[in-house]
């Protein structure tokens, strides 16, 4: 009896060594759910844009469209979310072009036009910042606003946080890869996340006035995880819920469109 509690002890561990491996070795493919488009797609969409590629230092060429706005403001560099590609993405631009911004959309390593593939968090970032970069060269910072799309606001809240925009709109964020990945599954060790993400250190950093929306239904990630994160904001940052709302398509909610009118103004 004793030797089959421990065969069965034994199988049990080596099968969770094996998960938390595989989670470990193929993190990439857990977290980020490319789509590759052709070198000759063409774009079509309502707003005036333009296609351009950009170098990162480690040599990647990423794919970005720049969407013009009538008598522009400044500029929204939008970080999207896990899936899709700037094909899309770019429709959720006039939203922000009629209120007089442009906006820049980059694919991420391994998305839409750009090649390579994601293969470490520091690579993101250095992804992010040389659009940030890019963008400081044609508006100057106090114009850009850093706007970020579920796992694209942990991104948009690093870069917000070594750099100097004029604001940080975050939809559907989390305080972390670890908070998020222990909420839906609590028997993942820490150390098995390669892609912390910690949205919850990184705003500590941020000076500009930060903006959050997240619908109280989100399934994917939870609203709790807004409210926690609220707990490292400064005076003047605010939260606002999208009653009723799940995880997608903010840009067809009436609450987020009055909201993100005002503060754009």
């Amino acid at each position: 009896m004793k030797k089959s509690l421990r065969n069965i002890v034994l199988i049990l561990s080596v099968i969770y060594l094996l998960i938390c491996a595989a989670m470990f070795f193929f993190q990439e493919a857990l977290l980020f759910h490319p789509t590759k488009l052709s070198k000759d797609h063409v774009f079509r969409f309502a707003v005036p844009f333009n296609e351009k590629f950009i170098r990162t230092d480690a040599g990647l060429d990423l794919h970005c469209l720049l969407f013009n706005a009538y008598s522009s403001k400044g500029v929204i560099l939008y970080l999207h979310g896990n899936g899709g590609t700037l094909d899309t993405w770019g429709n959720v631009a006039s939203t922000y072009t009629d209120l007089r911004y442009d906006v820049f959309m980059l694919d991420y390593p391994g998305y839409g036009k750009s090649n390579g593939t994601i293969d470490s968090e520091a690579q993101l970032f250095s992804a992010v910042q040389t659009a940030y970069d890019t963008l400081k060269t044609l508006y100057g910072e106090t114009r850009i606003v850093v706007l970020g799309y579920s796992i694209g606001t942990g991104l948009a809240s690093k870069v917000a946080s070594t750099n100097h925009p004029g604001m940080l709109i975050l939809q559907a964020p989390y305080c972390s890869m670890k908070d998020l990945a222990h909420r839906q599954f609590p028997w993942v060790p820490s150390f098995v996340l390669r892609y912390p993400l910690r949205t919850d250190v990184y705003i500590r950093s941020c000076t500009m006035p930060i903006v959050s929306f997240h619908g109280d239904h989100d399934q994917v990630i939870p609203y709790a995880s807004s409210i926690e994160l609220a707990k490292a904001w400064k005076a003047g940052d605010t939260l606002i819920t999208l009653h009723d709302w799940g995880h997608n398509g903010f840009t067809e909610n009436s609450e987020y469109l009055e909201a993100i009118t005002k503060v754009l103004k």
